[in-house]
């Protein structure tokens, strides 16, 4: 490498310059230093191969591999002073080896990182190319200061397609949607993107993501007690920072065997009695308290659904600690007490006693909904209730539902069911529970004390937050309890500017204004169909005020504007009233039956 002063006209931006393909770079924090004083630092350049003219004295050309920035603040401020660059305007550079290509994009990266911090998929494309340059990941990082693992986290940008990558370049979506997409396979990724393109379509993201790839409840491989090292069934995301198990059974079959065989190392150790505590129960600190082994603590292995597990040694129940204060043995010496029943003995009382509770439930309605209402909102191993996300990527759309009156009704209940439950105002929904058995009977005491209205308020705000928006099941509700829709939405900016289609919008017209004013302004442009449906509603500009209008879509029945369909709305319409249809005819035949059973019976003697 050699120092020397170089023409700005005998200076081009490298492409291998990570900034080569980009349009001039923002250097106003720059430009009034360089004004004053000039390029200091050296700009890393490397020499062109010549060309033919300029072996026979023509001009000699420089690649700019680092300096970009300073290169064309000097160039700007040239030509502030004479309208052009000349010869006479030199930067001091510092010359390369020719033919180092992987250290061109090494001084390239460098220079950048140090001043002005890429995006990842920026730097995933300079990565990529010094390892094609022959350079490894750990050498990558070594040069750059990274840890190996940010390396290969920018480098496995390179299993997601390019346009998620742009869309993650233009921050549309976030890091953590990004790292569960590189668990994904072309394919499953290409279904990702129609999600993501379909307005109709809830796209998940972000931790929602992980359960839509994997199918479910992911164990992540971090909580395996035994060595996932050839275990088939993992699947890992290519950012090197997490890993799961796709396959539960084969999970909770080896995590089994692991446990069995710390509980007998543990023995083994001498601790008198090792506990393991299965997933449908929880081991609580505040039951017990710190014992040391020779005072007769014991250890407990707390198993989680999540496939965690966490091993307490030495802990003994409030109780015997208690009696370990007073003086009194609690038979520390001895073997644990053989079980009083057989596992086989204790499944036949569980399912009697089941069979029995479920039969008494038969005639205690209002205990069995109450039991129900509370599986609903803490879950169970049986039971999975998921809130409705009421998702949407229109900031617009949310912000109108969030101020409609039905929305803020329900806010409302939704506070006071809270509030009956004692659970914190401050939760944004009552349901979506974690399954704990603990907190299941719990809620389902505190809404024995509850009075049938405030249990009934409670099981309604938890059948709204679960109820699937566009599904059959809305229209089936709304046609049983009856809802004129104008008294709980009324036309917004959001609802007009999501409509495109000019034969709607002249419809539209025709429903407010009649279909004589709809014929007539047929042609115009959406923005004035619009403008005089906006008008009608309002009572503006001299034309007659039109209450309670509500779109064809939005009513219940709904309906279309065209002979198109592809509503939505109309679909579910349809299904349920084929639902409501087929049990009037079950119904009907149950009854026939019923009553040519009852014509065709034998008379008593």
């Amino acid at each position: 490498m050699k120092l020397q002063f170089i023409a700005l006209s005998q200076l081009v931006v490298s492409k291998a310059n990570m900034r080569a393909r980009t349009k001039a770079p923002d250097v106003t924090d720059i430009l009034p230093t360089i004004r004053k004083r000039g390029v200091l630092v050296p700009i890393l350049v490397r020499a062109v191969a010549p060309e033919p003219q300029a072996a026979e004295g023509g001009v000699q050309r420089f690649e700019i591999v680092a300096g970009a920035r300073r290169f064309h603040a000097a160039r700007i401020v040239a030509e502030e002073r004479a309208g052009e660059f000349s010869d006479t305007d030199a930067l001091p550079c510092a010359v390369l080896d020719h033919g180092d290509d992987a250290a061109m994009v090494e001084a390239s990266l460098i220079e950048n990182v140090a001043r002005l911090d890429p995006d990842e998929v920026t730097r995933w494309e300079t990565f990529t190319r010094l390892v094609k340059e022959g350079r490894e990941p750990a050498d990558i990082a070594a040069t750059f200061g990274l840890p190996d693992l940010a390396v290969k986290r920018v480098l496995a940008l390179g299993n997601l397609m390019p346009r998620i990558r742009d869309l993650y370049r233009r921050e549309k979506i976030d890091r953590a949607t990004i790292r569960h997409l590189t668990l994904a396979t072309k394919a499953r990724q290409r279904d990702w993107l129609a999600l993501y393109d379909d307005p109709e379509a809830r796209c998940p993201t972000g931790h929602g993501l992980k359960a839509w790839l994997l199918g479910g409840q992911s164990i992540p491989v971090r909580h395996a007690l035994f060595d996932v090292a050839g275990h088939s069934g993992v699947v890992a995301d290519l950012f090197g920072e997490d890993a799961y198990f796709s396959d539960s059974n084969a999970f909770w079959a080896a995590q089994n065997a692991a446990v069995a065989a710390r509980r007998e190392n543990l023995l083994g150790q001498g601790w008198n009695e090792v506990v393991v505590v299965p997933p449908e129960e929880h081991f609580h600190t505040w039951e017990h308290e710190k014992a040391a082994k020779r005072k007769g603590g014991r250890v407990y292995i707390d198993v989680r659904s999540s496939g965690e597990v966490t091993i307490h040694e030495g802990y003994l129940t409030r109780k015997e600690a208690r009696r370990v204060e007073k003086g009194e043995s609690i038979e520390t010496d001895a073997k644990p007490a053989r079980a009083e029943v057989t596992s086989a003995l204790g499944t036949y009382i569980d399912l009697h006693r089941h069979a029995a509770t479920r039969a008494a439930l038969l005639g205690a309605a209002g205990v069995a909904l109450r039991l129900m209402l509370a599986h609903a909102v803490v879950g169970s191993p049986l039971w999975t209730v998921k809130p409705e996300p009421q998702a949407t990527r229109d900031d617009a759309v949310s912000q109108s539902v969030s101020a409609s009156k039905g929305e803020t009704a329900f806010d409302l209940a939704r506070l006071k069911a809270l509030r009956l439950l004692g659970l914190s105002e401050d939760e944004p929904r009552v349901t979506g529970g974690s399954g704990d058995g603990f907190r299941l009977v719990g809620l389902f005491l505190r809404l024995m004390s509850l009075g049938d209205e405030d249990v009934m308020t409670v099981l309604a705000v938890v059948m709204g937050e679960t109820l699937h928006a566009g599904s059959a099941a809305v229209d089936a509700v709304a046609t049983e309890v009856g809802i004129d829709m104008a008294q709980y939405w009324q036309a917004d900016d959001a609802l007009f500017d999501l409509i495109r289609d000019r034969e709607v919008l002249v419809a539209m017209v025709g429903d407010v204004a009649g279909p004589k004013v709809a014929e007539a302004n047929a042609k115009e442009p959406g923005k004035v169909l619009k403008g005089i449906i906006r008008a009608h509603l309002a009572g503006s500009d001299g034309r007659a005020k039109v209450e309670n209008w509500v779109p064809r879509w939005l009513a219940f029945p709904p309906a279309t504007y065209t002979a198109r369909g592809g509503v939505g709305s109309v679909e579910a319409h349809a299904c349920a009233q084929a639902a409501r249809a087929q049990g009037a005819e079950d119904r009907a035949a149950a009854e026939a039956d019923s009553s040519a059973r009852d014509t065709t019976a034998p008379l008593a003697a």
